[in-house]
């Protein structure tokens, strides 16, 4: 059996789809991508299922120039929207199948009475509702550090994106140090909402070590975009206590986590470009402060120098006119002293006259009393002399050389002494009973 060349199969692939399906065909679709070229438009279509998480059907579609110049003005008159991802449209459309580009579906007219598509009311929605709880702007409220260098980093770990990421921030021009820490998620297809909501909640419990959270995603087609047009992480982002910026999209596509992120950017190069900026900002704020203080400094010295110039050239003149008012004080101190000195010794010495010619009469009226005083004592000292006595006849006995007033000082053999005016008598006592 001869096999065919691959062109003589395509040929027959294309008889087949001219005979099978000559004629056009109206389909409702979603547009996920849609990219101008040289006038022709584009187009990827996709039909995503009843919970609109997942894509059943996708094929591609072209607009030819002389087609495209005349639908588009229109669609856009009628919409009021650019002709972007995102809308679902009503296409005119018939089969063609070309041996060397493959099959494609060619776009002969566009309904411009079809409104937005799911994915664009979807979104709509979720403004709406994150709108009405409030939360839509709350974290583009927050501002990003000055000094903003530690990041935690939302991304899947093999990611292109991350990589550039990384390594825009280790050569930056500035010499800046980053700290970056990766938090893996799946940025693309079902598992996306959940895996980013995890890596924030994982952030969130180490929220002090870092300044910024940053989102981004490596390329990717822009269909997959819509898993970042979610209710749920799109509260996660808004309700975030730390910044969070995004670099998930291309140019002209916008998610609905780029409208409630702090900062949104197109690229990871492009994150990672802002964060440097953000630190070259704070540091030639801190350079011009430098300068400022440094020149208000040399100002202020300039100033203080002329100024201490001139008190130094007053202060030899200050000194002489204060030594001289200090030096005339000093000698009327000591006038005023030296007068008071002399009027208070005056003072005193009248006083001790005075008192020296009232103590001379006091004096003597104080020894005549104390000498008939002393002749009163001494009247009284003869009265009582024991000489006197014993020339009156009286006697003193005396036993160890004590007086004797009572028999009972006695016992018999004692020897006691009498003393007598003229002399003394010793005796010993006998029979003191008797």
């Amino acid at each position: 059996m001869a096999a065919l060349t691959l062109y003589e199969l395509n040929s027959m692939v294309r008889d087949v789809v001219e005979l099978g399906m000559p004629g056009s065909y109206w389909v409702e679709a979603e547009l996920s991508e849609v990219r101008e070229r040289s006038g022709h438009c584009y187009m990827e279509l996709v039909q995503k299922d009843l919970t609109g998480n997942s894509t059943v059907a996708r094929a591609s579609a072209r607009c030819w120039r002389s087609t495209w110049a005349s639908v588009r003005p229109g669609f856009e008159q009628v919409t009021g929207e650019h002709f972007r991802a995102g809308l679902k449209v009503l296409l005119q459309v018939h089969a063609q199948f070309h041996e060397n580009f493959g099959f494609s579906w060619i776009v002969t007219d566009i309904d411009p009475a079809y409104t937005l598509g799911d994915m664009a009311r979807r979104r709509q929605e979720i403004i709406r509702i994150l709108k009405e709880e409030g939360v839509f702007d709350l974290n583009k409220e927050l501002c990003l550090s000055l000094f903003a260098s530690r990041i935690a980093v939302v991304s899947s770990e093999s990611a292109a994106g991350y990589g550039d990421f990384c390594n825009q921030l280790d050569t930056n021009a500035y010499g800046f140090a980053f700290s970056v820490r990766l938090f893996p998620a799946v940025m693309q297809g079902e598992r996306t909402e959940g895996s980013i909501i995890s890596a924030l909640d994982a952030i969130n419990s180490e929220a002090d070590d870092f300044d910024c959270v940053v989102i981004i995603r490596g390329g990717g087609a822009v269909s997959d975009l819509s898993a970042f047009d979610s209710l749920a992480l799109a509260e996660n982002v808004a309700n975030f206590p730390l910044p969070v910026i995004t670099g998930i999209g291309h140019e002209r596509d916008e998610s609905v986590l780029d409208m409630v992120a702090n900062k949104r950017v197109k690229t990871p190069t492009a994150a990672a470009a802002l964060l440097i900026e953000n630190l070259k900002h704070t540091y030639d704020r801190i350079v011009q402060a430098q300068e400022r203080i440094s020149v208000s400094v040399s100002r202020r010295m300039d100033y203080e120098r002329v100024r201490l110039e001139r008190v130094s050239g007053r202060i030899p003149v200050l000194f002489s006119l204060v030594k001289t008012r200090q030096q005339a004080r000093i000698d009327s101190f000591f006038a005023r002293v030296g007068a008071a000195a002399g009027r208070i010794v005056a003072e005193e010495r009248l006083r001790l006259d005075r008192l020296s010619v009232a103590l001379a009469p006091a004096v003597r009226q104080r020894l005549s009393a104390e000498n008939h005083r002393l002749e009163l004592l001494g009247q009284r000292i003869s009265a009582v002399d024991p000489a006197i006595l014993l020339r009156r006849g009286y006697s003193i006995t005396l036993h160890n050389g004590r007086a004797v007033y009572s028999p009972g000082q006695l016992s018999d053999g004692d020897v006691i002494e009498t003393r007598l005016a003229e002399g003394n008598v010793r005796s010993v006592v006998r029979n003191k009973d008797n």
